[in-house]
């Protein structure tokens, strides 16, 4: 067996739990696996994992292989991908990363349309509302709002959304429309938990203003949540106010599940990018989803948005 075989195979038992559900992925035997599995070990002259019939732990020297494998095995990837494709066909395993709320209702779709696209390739998508710099590792492409922290990252910019301010049509009926941003200190805000704490701060804009400006609210609320789709799910259930992307909420606006609240007053827009590695060339797989997700998604998140505000 060459040495390419032997990282692979140790790959995919590590990633599956252990030797019996690596030979169901790998279409084998569990007595060929091990048989394989003891002959690396005789080469390499050391234990990689303790094994029993319910556990499979690695060994210092398991991990360390485990590790270089899976860098290993994405580069042969990446050079098979280039070489073959010449940068006009995506192969290979595509992992991207997306906020759970636009993950479900936007990225999905379009990811699919993507696979029919390039049948060659096989697409993770991990939904998570960490930042960037959580995420990146393990991902090829990650969508996230705002710019990442680690200026070595590409980011491209997909599209801008308002913020929009919505409640469910019951919770108006118990406790009110407010008036004017600083009424919110009277109501129950959903807020989004981020960075080791709850972000009870909603800027406004004063856009009317000769030189434009914005003003600070501090919210307060019994809720909040690391999943921003969780917000969204207390205000249609009308647990309280919620500051949502308008892409997020333009199908419950419009519908009549979500009121949008103070339109007179807008809040800071926010800046949806595109996030990945940089790389010299950068791999036919990534760049051909970043320009199709610019193109794409851009055009249906713009489109969205408008009509969200037209809901308004």
């Amino acid at each position: 067996m060459d040495s390419i075989s032997e990282l692979a195979l140790f790959q995919a038992i590590v990633d599956n739990g252990g030797i019996s559900r690596a030979a169901v992925a790998l279409r084998s035997s569990p007595a060929a696996v091990s048989r394989r599995l003891r002959q690396l070990e005789t080469r390499l002259g050391v234990c990689l994992a303790n094994r029993s019939t319910r556990r499979f732990n690695l060994t210092d020297e398991g991990l360390l292989l485990y590790e270089r494998a899976v860098a290993i095995l994405e580069s042969v990837r990446d050079v098979e991908s280039e070489v073959s494709s010449r940068g006009t066909v995506a192969r290979g395993l595509l992992r991207v990363s997306a906020p759970s709320d636009l993950g479900r209702r936007r990225l999905s779709t379009l990811l699919a349309q993507f696979a029919r696209l390039h049948p060659g390739l096989e697409i993770t998508l991990f939904l998570s509302d960490a930042g960037v710099e959580n995420m990146l590792d393990g991902c090829d492409v990650v969508l996230r709002f705002g710019l990442p922290g680690d200026e070595g990252m590409v980011a491209r910019k997909v599209a801008s959304s308002d913020m929009l301010l919505v409640a469910a049509p019951s919770y108006l009926e118990q406790y009110g429309n407010p008036a004017t941003p600083e009424a919110l200190s009277a109501h129950n805000c959903l807020r989004l938990f981020r960075r080791h704490r709850v972000q009870g701060t909603w800027r406004f804009m004063h856009e009317g203003e000769p030189e434009g400006g914005s003003s600070d609210v501090e919210v307060t609320g019994t809720l909040a949540s690391a999943d921003g789709a969780m917000l969204r799910e207390w205000a249609l259930a009308g647990e309280g106010i919620s500051c949502e992307a308008a892409w997020d909420v333009d199908e419950d606006i419009a519908a009549g599940r979500l009121v949008r609240l103070l339109p007179a007053h807008p809040m800071q827009r926010i800046d949806l990018y595109v996030v990945f590695a940089p790389g010299n060339p950068v791999p036919p797989r990534i760049r051909l989803l970043v320009d199709f997700l610019m193109h794409e998604f851009g055009d249906t998140l713009q489109r969205l948005e408008g009509r969200a505000g037209a809901g308004s």
